[in-house]
């Protein structure tokens, strides 16, 4: 009996035989990837080679250095010893089929967990089973599919910084060809009769000719190649109409010249291509002048604590973090670097980079990733390398942690740019057929300009142009969302819910006092010794307060949302938080209390007079004239005077509010059609601010960096939240108007064309000059209401 080979690895599949499409697989999980690929036309996978699910021989050994452990580590972003995650640039992206194909590596290997394209940048970023797979195995199985990455040791991110001169080649080209073609072409506008120009004039076109081919074939290469992967996946992009309109002008060209019935229209076609690739390099230069990338060193409002030599501690923002110094991380907060782990238990939660919820235990010498959150009472570690990327911003921005979208200008953009291109080629047929009856020369250059004239480009840039610069200036001034869709939410938020304590109130100017048994020098250093492991703003308020003293190592430390905190110091059992958690009577009292027990013995409570935020009272006044509110606080009701005279008459103020009651309190408001945003600490408040359609933790010297929120406002901000929403809704109002003068372009423009009036190489001159003035438009309009608004 014959051997049988797998159609897709090329293993033998005798014994196992699965057969599909007259196929042999030799297991169903190769049968599945040929059927996936298959169905999204990219079977071309399979004309690689006869067996395209092994690796290539011409690869083969290509990146064994990669089973280098030192250069792996340079590479990978992260490794728990289970999960290793690693980002790539591949410069081979360039359509929707890639994507696809690399965002289903995991198909093609089930070591790969996931992996997602950034397709502006060219990158990929893969998260794989590292004991099922190595990096050398990954690099390989995406070369082998027609992936390769490039991969720089000298300079991670060099591939980046790398010029693409591809396009100056294009514009260089058609430039030549179309200076040329002009020149040639003089006799024939000027109709001259001269004998020698006659004896010459076929030459001249065939010069003509061949002077047009390689502008053609390599400068306008990009539009049919993108109009052709278009077509084959059923999207009808941008470039179908200008390729058509290429083709048209081409094939009529070609047609005058071998019959000798006239001169073609080459300088037109060769003058199209030039201006269309002029305006794609001006275009590109425009963007990246206008660029609103994220820099989150200049303004994300994270703060960790630094350990100084002399043991006291210091708040510092991350980006000021630098090599060798000692951080402690408390209970619940984001590790900002990587580390290695000199002091406390580690109870990990990778959750934020790898989206698995199991806790990974570290141990004193282990090596720590940034964006792990500690789940078990406070750590302290040295760091290993300083900040030098926005990670955490790409963490927090992970597919992982978005919220479900509801129609939005993206899908309206993409909608009006679907039937855009089907309604230019409507008109385009039915332009060109009036005019081959009227004029046949004018009709080929008529369904050229209407096919070149006509740009759903400005439609679809204006948005991101506009939300994207509106971003930037949010960021400037303290207010750090974690993306684009955020601000469309924010406009469309009709009620406002807030947390009391830490939110609207500040951490920072609360008079406390104690009242209870006297307290030994010994306890308040255990207690502070317990209170340094928390991240809740009474516990970081009554830490600051206590008088300075050397901590101690806290065991078995438990931090219960919305009840309080404990832990084991020298064997002494101390609990902090409310009454009923210290197993004591509650009191009434207008004020906010820490009670303190030891060893099952009630020690005495800390009184926390409230001091409210700088503004509040103008800012609730302004807010309740456009919104509803409501205040949730987890404390007794000490303060409901006080709110009462601050807040409009018909707001709920809620009081003893558990985490979980926060959560089903905003639920009930959406199920009633609101759409709610919620201020809160981004501690206690995460299952209230996941749920929200806007959430927002306030950040005071706090690390509450957290997956759940949308965005962190500083709080010295607070005041400016009304501008905040404001301006979202001026930026949405500044789009609505950018789609109105992109139609009226293209209406105006359309006149002219259907009419004959437009040349084809006008019309590409004014086709990217439509793209740059809406953007130059929306970036203006966007600084000016925010500089009205907040400067």
């Amino acid at each position: 009996m014959s051997k049988e080979t797998c159609y897709h690895c090329g293993a033998d599949c005798n014994n196992t035989k699965v057969v599909f499409n007259d196929k042999p697989f030799c297991c169903n999980g190769c049968k599945t990837v040929y059927e996936i690929l298959n169905q999204n036309e990219l079977s071309c996978y399979y004309d690689l080679d006869q067996t395209p699910g092994t690796i290539p021989t011409e690869i083969k050994g290509k990146f064994d250095y990669l089973d280098n452990d030192e250069i792996a580590e340079k590479l990978i972003e992260f490794n728990d010893g289970t999960t290793s995650v690693v980002s790539f640039f591949i410069p081979s992206i360039h359509c929707s089929s890639c994507i696809w194909v690399l965002e289903n590596l995991d198909r093609l290997n089930k070591g790969v967990k996931n992996s997602l394209v950034n397709f502006p940048k060219k990158e990929a970023r893969i998260s794989f089973k590292s004991e099922e797979i190595s990096l050398k195995e990954v690099v390989e199985l995406m070369t082998s599919i027609g992936y390769e990455p490039n991969i720089s040791m000298e300079d991670a991110d060099s591939s980046k910084s790398k010029i693409n001169r591809t396009l100056i080649y294009q514009v260089a080209i058609a430039g030549f060809a179309f200076g040329n073609i002009m020149l040639l072409s003089f006799p024939e506008y000027f109709e001259l009769d001269e004998f020698w120009l006659n004896q010459y004039k076929p030459f001249f076109r065939f010069l003509m000719f061949a002077l047009s081919i390689p502008v053609v074939l390599y400068s306008a290469r990009d539009y049919f190649i993108s109009a052709y992967k278009g077509l084959k996946h059923g999207i009808l992009n941008i470039d179908v109409p200008i390729s058509l309109g290429i083709l048209v002008l081409f094939t009529r060209s070609t047609y005058e010249i071998i019959s000798q019935t006239g001169s073609g229209y080459f300088d037109s076609l060769t003058g199209l291509i030039f201006f269309l690739l002029l305006g794609k390099v001006f275009q590109q230069k425009t963007y990246s002048f206008l660029s609103f990338e994220r820099d989150y060193k200049s303004y994300f409002p994270i703060a960790i604590t630094k350990i100084n030599k002399d043991n006291t501690q210091t708040t510092i923002p991350v980006h000021k973090i630098e090599q060798g110094d000692r951080l402690l991380v408390r209970n619940e907060e984001i590790i900002p670097v990587d580390g290695i782990l000199i002091n406390g238990n580690a109870l990990l939660d990778y959750s934020f980079v790898t989206g698995e919820s199991m806790p990974v235990i570290k141990k004193s010498g282990d090596k720590i990733f940034a964006g792990g959150k500690q789940t078990k009472g406070a750590i302290e570690i040295e760091v290993l390398q300083s900040v030098t990327k926005s990670y955490l911003t790409q963490l927090w921005s992970n597919d992982i942690f978005t919220k479900n979208q509801e129609i939005n200008i993206k899908n309206i953009t993409d909608t009006i740019s679907k039937y855009f291109t089907i309604i230019i080629l409507v008109i385009a047929f039915l332009a060109g057929a009036y005019w081959f009856f009227v004029d046949k020369h004018i009709a080929f250059q008529v369904v050229s300009a209407v096919l070149i004239i006509a740009c759903p480009c400005a439609l679809a840039l204006s948005a991101p142009f506009a939300l994207g610069n509106m971003l930037r200036i949010f960021g400037k001034n303290k207010f750090y969302l974690k993306n684009t869709n955020v601000i469309e939410d924010i406009s469309k938020i009709n009620t406002l819910v807030f947390d009391k304590t830490g939110t609207i109130t500040t951490n920072i100017s609360s008079d406390i006092h104690y009242e209870g048994e006297d307290i030994t020098n010994d306890e308040i250093k255990s207690i502070k010794s317990v209170l340094r492991s928390s991240n809740h703003p009474l516990s970081r308020m009554l830490f600051d307060y206590l008088p300075d003293t050397e901590t101690e190592e806290v065991e078995n430390f438990q931090e219960i949302l919305g009840k309080g905190i404990q832990g084991k110091v020298n064997n002494i059992s101390i609990k902090l938080g409310s009454a009923d958690f210290v197993e004591t009577q509650s009191e009434k009292h207008l004020n906010t209390f820490i009670y303190i027990s030891m060893d099952g013995l009630l020690k005495g409570k800390y009184i926390f007079n409230n001091a409210y935020r700088k503004g509040l009272k103008s800012t609730i006044k302004e807010l309740a004239s456009h919104f509803k509110l409501a205040i949730l606080s987890g404390d007794n009701a000490g303060e409901k005077q006080n709110l009462k005279k601050i807040l409009p008459q018909n707001s709920q103020i809620l009081f003893n509010q558990k985490p979980e009651d926060k959560l089903k309190y905003i639920k009930g408001l959406q199920n009633d059609k609101e759409h709610v945003m919620m201020l809160g600490d981004g501690l206690n408040d995460a299952g209230a601010l996941a749920q929200s359609n806007v959430g927002i933790a306030i950040s005071e010297n706090i690390n509450v960096f957290s997956p759940a929120c949308d965005g962190i406002l500083d709080a010295r901000e607070f005041e400016n939240l009304p501008k905040f929403i404001d301006l979202s809704k001026k930026a949405i109002f500044i789009i609505k108007i950018s789609f109105v003068l992109s139609f009226l372009y293209n209406l105006i423009g359309m006149y002219f064309a259907v009419t004959g009036k437009l040349s084809p190489i006008i019309a590409a001159v004014l086709m990217p000059i439509s793209s740059i003035s809406v953007v130059i438009f929306v970036t203006l309009s966007t600084n000016y209401i925010s500089k009205k608004l907040l400067y």
